[in-house]
């Protein structure tokens, strides 16, 4: 599985998000560009432990038995439902948005495993860092796939 904090895969989710153009059109979903970047963002402060979402009652009785969804090799579903905190609908600007993504991607590789936050994910419970790791890497994925990048 790909992890953010190996270089390499984090340069490749940093090459795929300069493919995206602020006309990428999403493959199914209801964000567009701007506000995919913008929830991805959104949800990189919870790793980097800016953003402290409380967890939800399905997430306290399913989400520790459900959690390798989160860093397993298995692609994520489309439409599936989100953290409330992380969900945007407002207008967003496209190359703001993409540069703040983009250097809180950064920001997460530099820190490394031990800088990563110790709160429980919203929904998933607690999580090493190698788990917040595939996590990122995958939910990044995930949301540029939707995008076609």
């Amino acid at each position: 599985m790909k992890n953010i904090y190996n270089p390499i895969h984090t340069r490749e989710i940093l090459s795929r998000i300069d493919k995206l153009s602020p006309d990428s059109q999403p493959q199914w979903g209801q964000m567009d560009v701007a506000q995919m970047l913008a929830h991805c963002s959104s949800f990189q402060d919870i790793a980097l432990g800016n953003s402290f979402p409380i967890r939800g009652w399905l997430g306290i009785l399913i989400g520790t038995f459900v959690k390798p969804l989160f860093y397993n090799d298995k692609p994520l579903t489309r439409n599936m439902s989100t953290i409330p905190t992380t969900l945007i609908a407002d207008e967003r600007e496209f190359e703001k948005e993409r540069e703040i993504l983009k250097q809180s991607i950064i920001a997460f590789q530099n820190n490394g495993p031990e800088r990563c936050t110790t709160h429980p994910h919203p929904f998933f419970g607690k999580l090493t860092s190698e788990q917040w790791g595939k996590g990122i890497y995958k939910h990044l994925d995930h949301h540029l796939k939707q995008f076609g990048v």
